[in-house]
């Protein structure tokens, strides 16, 4: 596996009012120092903390309370 210089650097996109999408294969570090690997070509990392996966997206993000006419 190339290193340093060699290697391209990943490709990291922020979806507005979602995930933030990192190209894989990718180990993570959460907060409390758990690791986690994924080998998938695509990776969705929670943005929000409302994932029960965190710091994995579950699409909870898409749960949030859309405003209503009353709410204007």
């Amino acid at each position: 596996m190339p290193t340093g210089a060699d290697r391209e650097p990943r490709v990291v996109r922020v979806v507005p009012g979602g995930p933030v999408l990192v190209e894989g294969p990718v180990e993570l570090v959460a907060p409390d120092g758990r690791r986690v690997c994924s080998d998938r070509f695509m990776v969705a990392l929670c943005a929000c903390r409302r994932s029960k996966n965190y710091p994995l997206c579950d699409t909870s993000h898409r749960r949030k309370k859309r405003p209503t006419e009353d709410d204007a």
